[in-house]
This record gives structure tokens, sequence and C-alpha cells, in this order.
């Protein structure tokens, strides 16, 4: 075949590059521009943190997750507002006990669930996030793509995400948020950690503050401090998305996936690649890799291994069976995960 042949496909595949340059070009000025609009963030925390000592390993809740027992939704539900924005039906009810919640549906639902418990037993903070299989939400409103979700006049409802949306909180999103190459953990073995439990989970989806202009996926949750003579606050970092995870890391739309076992198992043997220069080599890619990926100290590797080790394939199955997944995905989404963090045993 000639190059003339060739050449409107030469053509069409440099027009999809050049395109792809100039949308992220755009993406970026956006970001930079509201970011600059925005101004200071509002905030007054005394302290900044990032991780927290979850404890003996064999004691950590995997079951229920961030904020324990107490803090499961309970019936009945009233519907209070719909959210039409996002990728996924959203709407806003209260519960029994007067706790407002977002619930949501879709594809992302199971691996938000586990993934805030797994980040939550490796001590990060998570939101409370719960996996409710069925329910009812009363509701006499008009619904828009939530009305394929809250169906019947019983309002019934299956597979959803309840994800707790506490006032007392003050919550920096989008604009006001954090980036990895921007924050006051920068070196530390915490986030470090933090990175690594994005890898381990295959979330590709680790946009931070420099990709608002798409939607951060970072957060600064300030929480009042009850300490004498007067009461401080903490700001607390975490990563408020993580439907991106449980499937294949990649970092196109062909290459990565969300709660797919046979992905997850597939890329494990690749999960650490190497060791070069005293620093970690992963094969892990997606939306932010060499931020995420690149520049693990073995000894930051070895820090969290001492964390995340001691966790079992039980805890993990309990974990990803009260974030609805089968008892076939459960066992094999434990048993890779598992060996992924044996790999970090450098």
């Amino acid at each position: 075949m000639s190059w003339r042949a060739l050449l409107p496909a030469i053509l069409g595949i440099a027009g999809l590059f050049v395109l792809a340059f100039v949308v992220r070009g755009v993406w970026r000025v956006r970001s930079l521009y509201r970011i600059h609009r925005a101004g200071p963030r509002p905030l007054r925390a005394t302290r900044h943190r990032i991780w927290r000592n979850p404890g003996r390993a064999e004691a950590r809740d995997l079951v229920y997750g961030p904020g324990g027992r107490n803090h499961v939704p309970v019936p009945p539900f009233t519907f209070l507002e719909e959210h039409l924005i996002g990728s996924h039906p959203c709407v806003s009810v209260r519960d029994g006990k007067g706790r407002r919640w977002r619930v949501k549906w879709g594809a992302e639902v199971y691996a938000e669930a586990f993934a805030v418990r797994f980040a939550n037993a490796c001590g990060y903070f998570a939101e409370i996030t719960h996996f409710v299989q069925s329910g009812t939400i009363t509701c006499d409103a008009r619904l828009g793509r939530a009305a394929d979700s809250i169906t019947g006049d019983e309002g019934r409802f299956f597979d959803a995400r309840f994800e707790l949306d506490d006032p007392r909180v003050n919550k920096l999103f989008e604009e006001h948020s954090w980036a990895w190459n921007d924050n006051p953990f920068l070196g530390t073995p915490e986030l470090s950690g933090l990175k690594i439990v994005v890898m381990l989970l295959s979330n590709w989806d680790a946009k931070d503050r420099r990709d608002v202009a798409r939607g951060s996926n970072t957060a600064i949750f300030e929480h009042r401090m009850p300490r004498w003579p007067r009461p401080n606050r903490e700001a607390r970092y975490l990563i408020t998305d993580w439907g991106g995870s449980m499937g294949k890391w990649g970092s196109t739309i062909v290459t990565r996936g969300r709660w797919d076992s046979d992905g997850f198992e597939a890329q494990t043997p690749h999960f650490v690649t190497g060791v070069q220069n005293g620093v970690v080599v992963f094969g892990y890619r997606g939306q932010r890799t060499a931020d995420v990926a690149a520049g693990i100290p073995v000894a930051h590797a070895r820090w969290f291994f001492a964390i995340a080790g001691g966790l079992t394939e039980r805890q993990l199955i309990a974990g990803l069976e009260a974030s609805g997944a089968t008892k076939d995905e459960a066992a094999r989404f434990a048993r890779a995960l598992v060996a992924r963090i044996r790999q970090l045993d450098i």
C-alpha cells in the first residue's frame, strides 16, 4: 500500500492528537481562571492532617467503614431534592435519625462503597458511605434522571450508595480543594501511602484541584475539634470520588474500567514492576500518572506495608460484601488485593 493511500488515516490520527492537545489546554486555562477567581481558601484550621493511625490491623472495621456502626442509614427515607449535575442519578434524603444523605445510583456504587472502607482501614480520611441494597424513599416530587432509580408508588430503590452530608463540616471542594503537587504533606510517607491506596484500588480517576474545569476529586474537610480552653479546627485532606476503582487502571477510556474483577486480577502481577535508585516502579496508569506513581521511595512503601500488610482476606471479603460484591467477586478482589499489598514488602 502506498503512502498516498495511508495519508488520510495518518492525517486523521494526527488530527486527533492535535484536538486532544487543544482540549487539554482549554481545560488547563479554564481551571487556572476558576482557581484565581475563587480566591484564597476560606479555611481557619490550626491543624492539617491527611492520615491518622488506624490501630491494630485485626481491629479495623471494613464492614461499617468510616463512622462505624452508629452511622448506618436508618429508614424511613424522605426525599429532599434531586441533583442534576454529575454523571449519575443522585438525590438528597433525610433518614429516620434526621441525618441528610446524598444517594447515588449507577456503575460507581460498589467501587465507592468499598474504596472508602479500604482507605479508612489504612488510616486515611474518607466520607461516611454505605451500600444499601434496597429500600423506599417517600417522594412526592416530579423526578428527572432519578425517576428510573426511585420507582413505583412506594418509591422503591435498589443498589444505592448513601453518603453522609454533615452540615457541621466545612467542606472545601473544587477550586478550594488540593493538588497532588500542592499540599502540606509533600515528601512524607503519609502522602505516598495515599498514592499507594489509589494504585492498589486501580483508581484511574485521580484528578485534583488543577483539573477543576473537569471536576476535582480531592477535598478538604474542616472539622471543629472541642478542646479546652477553646475549640480548634482540623483540616482533613481526602479523596471524595473513588468511582473509577476496582477495575483496570489506564490512561484512556479504552484501557480502563471500574468494578471488574477480571481486569483487576489481570493487572495484579504488574502492580510493582521493580525498583530503580531506591524508588518503587509501579505499573499503574491514570489521569495523574506522574503525580501518583512516580517518586515513591522504597522506605515509604515499607512504611505503608507495615500498616496495610496486616489486613486479611477475611476482612477484605467482609468489606467487599458490605459494599455489594457477590461472594465470587469478593473472594477474587480480596485475593488480588492481598497479592498487590504483598508486592510492597520490598
